[in-house]
């Protein structure tokens, strides 16, 4: 592994990189052409649009493919800002940019000097080099912050609510009036939100909010099943409604779905839903921030087609805490048969999170990548030391607690689970895909 350097450089390999910066940052990028400025939004990568094509930020991590990047992109540039919005990087531990490639093989670690008052940092950029890519560690920061950033970057700096703010394409040096939210809040024409929080209420959980995004993904989705005239997660296109989801931008850290047909009003659809367990429970889910509703008439049939979405969106802090729960409940069941708990490696965890992200990337669901790597070549390959090396994964779970059930149900993950002889774990998770969600246990001893 390589130790940059501020300017140095180093050639990357063919295929998907990852970039991961941990800590109390929110991780950005900047797609743009060789004139460096921005084409419009699409080109801006952060928490609250975490996917573009060749893109796609999942917490603290960003994964590229270059190759796939939009056409006339030469450069990527990682950005680095504080969670708490206006706080100087001086004031928090010095950010750290880790880099692999294919497998999760380690290629470089970049620690820039310590900033101080700045409260943007450009940490790194991805860059064409003839018919390749390279990276450049970079270590500039602005110590007027976003300001600095729209004036070289060509973006307009807009208001929105926490944790960061919004970037948006400045049409021209003319002042503009102020922009509306990136994602306003999605309309509701029919009532659909104040029958679902009330129904919240009696059952004691939050209200949600609708999302634009989650109400484009379950109109897309509706469409698709009037269209085959049929219910199904996945339409005749081969898509998920996860899928959908995903592509609107909205990455989250749990997510539910009604897919249902016959009811004529947003009223029936949600009596429909009350009715029985599972669909009364997610309606219920106090997990749920976010929710989307859509309904498309078969013109054939004169069916209803309705999709709802729900979903809490993913931050670095939920996955922090996602991966935590599901080693906390790894280790109950350990302490139940009298084994000493896992303590979790952070080399494991970056393997376990690359793996994760990667069946979503390369659209697979197995210990064995495309590229034939197995978990013990992807825990090397991140650094870990261990001699022996299991792992479980799972997909379509919407919770710690139901993945760890899953994993303990089935003999063979539960074998990994309660190996005596394992001292060591980590846990990826990724949203996206056919399935929905991705998770990953990587044990070592």
């Amino acid at each position: 592994m390589t130790e940059l350097v501020p300017g140095g450089n180093l050639p990357l390999p063919g295929g998907i990189v990852t970039v991961r910066v941990p800590g109390p940052f929110d991780v950005s990028a900047l797609i743009t052409d060789d004139d460096g400025k921005v084409r419009g939004d699409a080109d801006f990568v952060f928490y609250n649009q975490p996917a573009a094509p060749g893109a796609r930020l999942t917490g603290d991590t960003l994964t590229l493919d270059p190759a796939r990047l939009r056409a006339g992109a030469t450069r990527v540039t990682v950005v680095a800002s504080p969670s708490d919005p206006g706080t100087p990087l001086g004031r928090l531990p010095a950010p750290v940019l880790d880099v692999t490639g294919p497998g999760g093989r380690p290629l470089a670690r970049f620690a820039p000097p310590r900033p101080r008052q700045e409260t943007v940092l450009l940490l790194a950029e991805v860059y064409r080099r003839g018919p390749g890519w390279k990276l450049r560690a970079l270590g500039q920061g602005y110590a007027d912050g976003l300001a600095g950033l729209a004036r070289d970057f060509g973006v307009e700096v807009t208001a929105d609510p926490p944790p960061s703010p919004t970037l948006r394409p400045t049409p021209s040096p003319t002042p503009a009036p102020p922009l509306a939210p990136a994602f306003p809040p999605a309309p509701d024409p029919d009532g659909f939100l104040g029958l679902v929080n009330s129904a919240r209420a009696a059952a004691g959980s939050p209200p949600v909010a609708l999302d634009a995004r989650l109400t484009s993904a379950a109109r897309a989705h509706a469409a698709a099943m009037a269209a085959s005239g049929r219910l199904g997660v996945e339409g005749r296109d081969g898509v998920s409604v996860y899928q959908r989801l995903t592509a609107t931008g909205y990455t989250y850290v749990t997510v539910g779905e009604h897919l249902v047909s016959g009811p004529r009003t947003p009223a029936e659809f949600v009596d429909h839903c009350l009715r029985t367990a599972r669909p009364r429970q997610t309606l219920h889910d106090p997990a749920f921030t976010h929710a989307g509703l859509a309904y498309v008439p078969d013109s054939r049939s004169g069916d209803t087609y309705w999709t709802a979405l729900w979903a809490r969106p993913l931050t670095p802090t939920e996955l922090t805490r996602t991966a935590s729960e599901v080693v906390d409940l790894t280790n109950r069941e350990r302490t139940r048969q009298g084994l000493p708990p896992l303590s979790v490696d952070p080399r494991l965890t970056t393997a376990a999170q690359a793996h994760s992200t990667d069946m979503i990337a390369r659209a697979f669901y197995d210990h064995t990548a495309p590229d034939g790597s197995r978990p013990w070549d992807r825990a090397a390959a991140a650094g870990a030391t261990q001699r022996s090396i299991g792992e479980n994964i799972a997909c379509g779970q919407r919770s710690p607690a139901e993945v760890v059930e899953g994993w303990m149900n089935s003999p063979g993950h539960r074998a990994n689970i309660l190996t005596p002889g394992f001292t060591h774990i980590g846990v990826g998770f990724a949203g996206g895909g056919s399935a929905g969600t991705y998770w990953t246990q990587l044990f070592g001893a």
